[in-house]
């Protein structure tokens, strides 16, 4: 199911027209489907930036291994050193370029709010939100079963949580343009995206 998100005087809905670049940006829990739909959309030829590439670069660079906590730890450090809205001024070139050669970009995994308002602030209208949402014990279930980097419930629950109090994980979702519902099969909630994607004049 696709709902319609919430309107604002100063978030004016998104522009129509089909000859216009566009930037989605996907925002959701751990778990919830962000990979599943950005893995998706890259399929169809739209150009991905993943902010998550962004920390484990870093803990790379580090010389660290790619585990949750290290995760956690380099993208609290980026945001200190940085501030809250780090990784979308960090990609804000590749965007601007992306948009320049293609019609549309997908962004994989905005955190916060900052990081929101900046692209905002910056792209206006061109910016569309789509949050996934999931039923908790299902996210908790797919992150358990992923064949990268697994997380018992325990650890997905501390991530919830320091997320939402960290990162500000909760505001991009909850101001979102668009929500699709990811509790049945991937081919289900895919399938809302695509039809999103045709209402809106998206394109690769």
């Amino acid at each position: 199911m696709t709902l319609p998100g919430a309107s604002s005087p100063f978030l004016p809905a998104p522009a129509q027209t089909e000859t216009q670049p566009r930037i989605l940006a996907l925002v959701g829990m751990p778990g919830a489907g962000k990979t599943l739909f950005a893995h998706h959309l890259q399929a169809r030829g739209f150009v991905q930036y993943r902010f998550g590439a962004i920390t484990i670069a870093e803990v790379e660079r580090q010389g660290l291994p790619v585990t949750p906590e290290n995760e956690r730890q380099v993208r609290e450090q980026i945001r200190a050193r940085e501030g809250m809205d780090a990784y979308a001024r960090r990609l804000l070139p590749k965007i601007h370029d992306a948009l320049a050669r293609r019609p549309s970009v997908v962004l994989d995994g905005l955190y916060s709010f900052s990081e929101y308002k900046t692209l905002r602030a910056e792209f206006g209208d061109l910016l569309v939100l789509v949050a996934i949402a999931c039923e908790r014990r299902l996210r908790y279930a797919r992150l358990a079963a992923r064949a990268e980097r697994p997380l018992t419930r325990e650890e997905a629950e501390q991530r919830d949580v320091q997320e939402i109090e960290a990162l500000e994980k909760g505001g991009p979702i909850a101001i979102a343009d668009y929500t699709i519902l990811n509790n049945g099969t991937p081919e289900a909630a895919l399938a809302e995206l695509d039809h999103l994607l045709e209402r809106l004049g998206f394109r690769p």
